[in-house]
């Protein structure tokens, strides 16, 4: 019997007889003890962790760009884009997590156990894009932190962002736990800067509601649409996904249909909860945009320097401004951990290679570092700022060939046994797809004709 995929044999569960089965992350898989007994409450928290990493990616300097230029430019519209993508994203990472916790595969794995070496390559490449991108972002992201707090400049800033490569390293070796806390932390501050933001800037209620209404301006507005695009790229980003079915496997459960079926519960619980707090963090970005600088005339803010320099004067809280900063610094730090982990899952489950994590980091670190000083040497500030909206859009556009491998497999009876989704979900599931891959196309039609 398969201990991956139970009660079916290797051939029946429909995997590739000669793909390679190794253990994914194998440093941290089965790390993390959970309580065999005792209250509810102390198993939950033993599967709190996973999805908080997840939920990083879904709250990085990329969506800030984004958020921020559809606050300022379109007012409280674009909440209900950020809210559906959430809901999306909730959904998405939920069924990452099953595909993991039940075939013990994160999704590059079960991408090269089911298809041709040339697909495989294909789908890497497509995932080491979005990574990159994901990757610039981050760059940009923290290198604009470091100029707004310390004065150093956007190039000193985004040298010094390779450095962080070593960062992952150093908590690892205290432990998968040690990273989660250190991520955790982090969120935390992010969430206070942005509590004592919206406290500030007092949005009207009413006004914030209404912007949670879907519109059909924002499919017809060609501007709209493709902010609203670049934010759903910012927030269902390609990676979390094998992110996530990789990370749910550091958890110690019994690999067994009754210690799965209670894994996937509880990781459920985790990712929801942890993406209700990406939901909070992006809105209020977008909340605080609206509120400062739409209502102000200052409909054009897209940059995060341009941010900094408006908010305190404009919300009358001197401190404004740094706090701004503060959680944007925090976020590009959080959101490199997650890109190493995925980059190293991505690499490992596709091409079966493995490189030491540093030595993957400063080359992937090493190709977002040289466009953001090409851009910034030749264009300045605003440059980096087009560039960081362009990385989501581009992020958005590798959606489909993470999502539609990824419904595939846990619709599939034969790899997922009875864990396999029901009819109604995977239906859910596969419109979806449909409307990621309908308004990706939309866009590209958009931006090539015009």
């Amino acid at each position: 019997m398969d201990a991956r995929s139970p009660h079916l044999t290797p051939d029946a569960a429909g995997w590739r007889a000669d793909a390679p089965i190794t253990k994914s992350l194998a440093e941290v898989n089965s790390t993390v003890a959970i309580p065999a007994a005792g209250r509810w409450w102390r198993r939950l928290l033993a599967f709190v962790g996973p999805g908080y990493l997840v939920s990083v990616g879904y709250m990085d300097p990329g969506n800030w760009a984004t958020d921020l230029a559809g606050g300022s430019k379109f007012g409280y519209t674009l909440l209900s884009v950020i809210l559906l993508s959430n809901l999306m994203a909730i959904l998405l990472q939920s069924l990452a997590a099953r595909l993991g916790i039940v075939t013990d595969r994160d999704l590059a794995q079960a991408c090269r156990a089911t298809y041709s070496p040339a697909v495989n390559f294909l789908l890497w490449l497509a995932c080491e894009a979005a990574i990159i991108a994901c990757d610039l972002a981050e760059v940009i992201g923290t290198a604009i932190a470091l100029k707004l707090l310390f004065g150093i400049p956007l190039i000193g800033g985004a040298l010094l962002a390779a450095l962080d490569a070593f960062l992952l390293l150093l908590l690892m070796n205290r432990g998968f736990r040690f990273l989660e806390a250190f991520v955790i932390a982090l969120l935390v501050v992010i969430a206070v800067c942005f509590v004592v933001q919206i406290a500030a800037a007092a949005p009207p209620v009413a006004e914030v509601l209404h912007g949670f209404v879907p519109k059909t301006e924002i499919f017809t507005n060609s501007d709209m649409l493709y902010i609203a695009i670049g934010i759903i790229g910012a927030t269902v980003m390609p990676h979390n996904l094998y992110l996530h079915s990789s990370i749910v496997q550091t958890r110690a459960y019994e690999r067994n249909d009754t210690g799965r079926r209670e894994a996937i519960k509880w990781a459920t619980t985790d990712s929801t909860i942890a993406l209700m707090l990406a939901l909070f963090i992006n809105a209020a970005i977008l909340v605080v945009a609206a509120a400062t600088f739409h209502k102000s005339g200052h409909s054009d803010v897209a940059e995060i320097g341009q941010a900094f320099e408006l908010l305190s004067p404009l919300l009358g809280l001197g401190i404004a401004s740094t706090l701004f900063a503060v959680a944007l610094l925090a976020s590009g730090l959080n959101s490199t951990v997650t890109a190493t982990l995925a980059g190293q899952i991505v690499m490992e489950g596709f091409l079966n290679l493995r490189l030491p994590s540093w030595a993957r980091r400063l080359l992937t670190r090493g190709i977002a570092i040289i466009p953001v000083i090409i851009v910034t040497a030749i264009y300045g500030e605003r440059g980096t700022a087009d560039l960081l909206v362009f990385s989501q859009v581009v992020l958005s556009m590798q959606l489909p060939f993470a999502v539609i491998p990824l419904v595939r497999f846990v619709s599939d009876r034969r790899k997922m046994g009875q864990f396999a989704i029901p009819v109604s979900v995977a239906a859910i599931a596969w419109i979806v797809a449909g409307v990621i891959v309908t308004l990706n196309v939309k866009l590209l039609a958009d931006t090539l004709f015009g």
